[in-house]
């Protein structure tokens, strides 16, 4: 695993010099940010230094738009993900409001300081700088005259399918799970700790984790879905609802997990989930025995099928 640094007042910017990097947000780290990624160990084997993942401590947009933000990863995850990538190191920038509200000249000062990597990997569409006015026009312009290479790659034209996180995110609200694996380049999954829940699936005989996810992590669209459940280190075959359990009129939106061939107590605990496959919207039953007896299919679909 590569060595994570955080670029403050601390780092050593010559860790930069002469480095092939690739620069992003990298939310998702999908198969589009692993050709970029794949592109800077390319040219880092080609011009002789290191490989590197530059992004941020946070999205910006989590600063910036955090009220309409959904995001594939949290924080931790997305830069645990990045070392992982088989680059030498990665690169974290402090999205402090100061660091985001420099012009982009003195972002990319901020950034690099006098230590220029030998060549930047970007996607075609990179902004950067306060109110993201700066362009790849502008990175070449600055380039220039540094002896960086720039590389601005279309990763819409690098595969068969548009690969971006925006795209990743509507297919997953739309619960189409497949399709957002197939371009994340692995399956998509959340952790939380189970908390206390209302208590109807005990009493309906099959309990359920209640996992609360922040606004921004609700990713997921609203309904039930077949999934995998890692405890304690152990995958299980799942039946999970994410959203708002209409049958009950004091119900408030929670992911909630029934693991199948599982028994214990596990509150507080973290579990991780990856819903793979689309089972039903959530429907508003007319009797608690309507809602037993779909729950029970749905198991069974899972048990069968996963």
């Amino acid at each position: 695993m590569a060595k994570v640094y955080s670029v403050d007042e601390a780092f050593d910017h010559d860790l930069l010099s002469g480095a092939s990097c690739a620069f992003g947000v990298f939310d998702g780290v999908h198969r589009g940010h692993r050709f970029l990624i794949d592109e800077a160990k390319r040219t880092a084997a080609e011009f002789g230094g290191p490989s590197v993942a530059l992004t941020f401590d946070i999205d910006p947009d989590e600063r910036l738009h955090a009220d309409r933000l959904k995001k594939l990863m949290t924080n931790e995850q997305r830069i645990e993900a990045l070392a992982q990538t088989g680059v030498d190191m990665v690169a974290v920038l402090p999205f402090t409001p100061a660091f985001a509200a420099q012009a982009p000249l003195d972002f990319l000062s901020a950034t690099f300081g006098e230590s220029f990597p030998a060549a930047l990997h970007v996607g075609c569409d990179f902004r950067f700088g306060a109110k993201a006015a700066g362009q790849v026009s502008d990175l070449h312009e600055w380039a220039d005259t540094r002896g960086v290479r720039i590389f601005a790659h279309d990763l819409k034209s690098a595969f068969d399918k548009p690969i971006t996180a925006t795209r990743i995110r509507l297919l997953l609200a739309e619960g189409r799970c497949e399709d957002a694996a197939e371009l994340l380049g692995h399956p998509y999954s959340f952790d939380g700790v189970v908390a206390a829940g209302r208590g109807e699936g005990s009493d309906m005989g099959f309990c359920t984790a209640n996992i609360e996810l922040p606004p921004m992590m609700q990713t997921l669209g609203e309904g039930v879905y077949a999934a995998w459940a890692t405890v304690g280190g152990v995958r299980y075959r799942a039946a999970m609802s994410m959203g708002v359990a209409p049958t009950f009129a004091d119900a408030v939106a929670t992911s909630e997990v029934h693991i199948l061939d599982f028994s214990g107590s596990i509150y507080g605990e973290t579990v991780m989930v990856e819903p793979v496959h689309y089972l039903r919207p959530m429907i508003k039953f007319d009797s608690v025995e309507d809602l037993i007896a779909e729950v029970r299919a749905n198991i069974a679909w899972v048990r069968a099928n996963l």
